[in-house]
């Protein structure tokens, strides 16, 4: 026997109804959940922002402020510095022929806010081809180790001419 089929729709309408109200989780009741919240608001510990307080909770405070405002930013002027001088160290130690080059994008990159220090990394980790097929060697000594660039001394202006 067929049923027409308004009467199937509702049929599977309220089928659906049943079977969906069925898999609903029961409701919790807002009186035991009210209940059970001002317990444990009770119950709970007052929150404080700090282990310290009074003096020495201004003291910790003071000694924080010093260090965010002097001792970090020279700490971290210090650690840029001498990040940006391993090029130029690792250009001496392997006698870079291209040393002079190095150091003066070493200190470029100082000036352009560390954006050439990869650069001068790989520069002195690299062998020039060019000058050892030039020279002979790919190898410099170094005339001033842990010097600046000497830029009059390396021009030889202040040489003596001799006659």
């Amino acid at each position: 026997m067929r049923l027409p089929r308004v009467a199937a729709a509702a049929y599977v309408e309220q089928n659906m109804q049943n079977k969906t109200a069925r898999r609903r989780a029961p409701r919790p009741r807002l009186a035991w959940m009210a209940a059970a919240a001002t317990i444990a608001t009770a119950l709970a510990p007052a929150a404080h922002a700090s282990l310290f307080s009074g003096d020495t909770l201004d003291a910790v405070a003071d000694g924080a402020a010093w260090v965010v405002l002097f001792i970090a930013p020279i700490a971290a002027i210090g650690i840029f510095l001498i990040i940006h001088i391993l090029p130029e160290k690792i250009a001496e130690k392997k006698e870079h022929p291209q040393l002079d080059a190095i150091k003066t994008l070493c200190l470029l990159s100082l000036v352009f806010g560390g954006m050439l220090w990869p650069l001068a990394w790989l520069w002195a980790y690299t062998k020039p081809v060019a000058h050892k097929l030039a020279y002979g060697t790919d190898r410099v000594p170094v005339k001033h180790e842990g010097g600046a660039l000497n830029l009059i001394d390396d021009s030889g202006m202040n040489q003596k001419k001799e006659s």
